[in-house]
């Protein structure tokens, strides 16, 4: 039986943008998931949960939890980010029907052997840029060198910048934007490995989960 050229049309359409899911957003403070409102997510992601851990001289900092839409290349590959005495995981893990409920994101495990590679590490709590001489070595599968600026705007408003270790995964999630009916976040940051080049990601400054806990609380 032959389509008809209109359907055709149609369908091949579709399978060069692929389809559209709605997925529930939300950002929480906690290990647990939070609930939100549904939106329509650009073509070939997935509903994704993140889980970020923060942590700060072997102390938890800040756990936040949220649902969102994100690209399937990223779901499923945890990444985390160290500076030293503090440390970023990251857990994502993705469904993949409307409004549906991710499972758990399972976060790196530690790793305290090193690679070999070694980086340049500050912070700046006041602009998106920053560069000293301190170095730092980079552990496990932490191959790359990053520079990530934050900038905060809303309720609370703010700029700040760090350099330190990170995972190819981090590096390859690319710049963001995040947003409650409070703030917003917009993230950046690039890494270099040697002849690896540079790539574009996302991650959460030790600053940013802190900021996120005062709104919320």
């Amino acid at each position: 039986m032959k389509l008809p050229l209109g359907i055709l049309s149609i369908l091949s359409a579709l399978a060069a943008t692929g389809y559209s899911l709605s997925c529930q957003t939300c950002i929480g403070v906690g290990s647990t998931p939070c609930q939100g409102q549904s939106m329509s997510c650009p073509a070939d992601n997935a509903c994704a949960a993140t889980y970020t851990l923060t942590t700060a001289h072997g102390v938890t900092v800040s756990q936040v939890y949220t649902l969102s839409c994100a690209p399937r290349s990223q779901c499923d590959k945890p990444g985390s980010i160290s500076i030293p005495d503090g440390k970023i995981k990251r857990g994502i893990s993705c469904c993949y029907t409307d409004d549906c409920t991710p499972p758990t994101p399972t976060l790196p495990v530690d790793a305290f052997q090193p690679n070999g590679l070694v980086c340049r590490t500050c912070t700046s709590a006041d602009s998106t840029w920053c560069y000293t001489d301190d170095t730092m070595r980079c552990t496990g599968e932490e191959n790359r060198c990053l520079l990530q600026t934050t900038t905060l705007t809303g309720s609370v408003s703010t700029k700040t910048a760090l350099r330190g270790c990170a995972t190819k995964s981090i590096c390859d999630i690319g710049s963001t934007s995040e947003s409650s009916p409070q703030i917003s976040m917009d993230v950046k940051f690039s890494c270099t490995s040697g002849s690896f080049g540079i790539h574009q990601g996302y991650l959460m400054l030790l600053l940013v989960p802190i900021a996120f806990i005062k709104i919320l609380y």
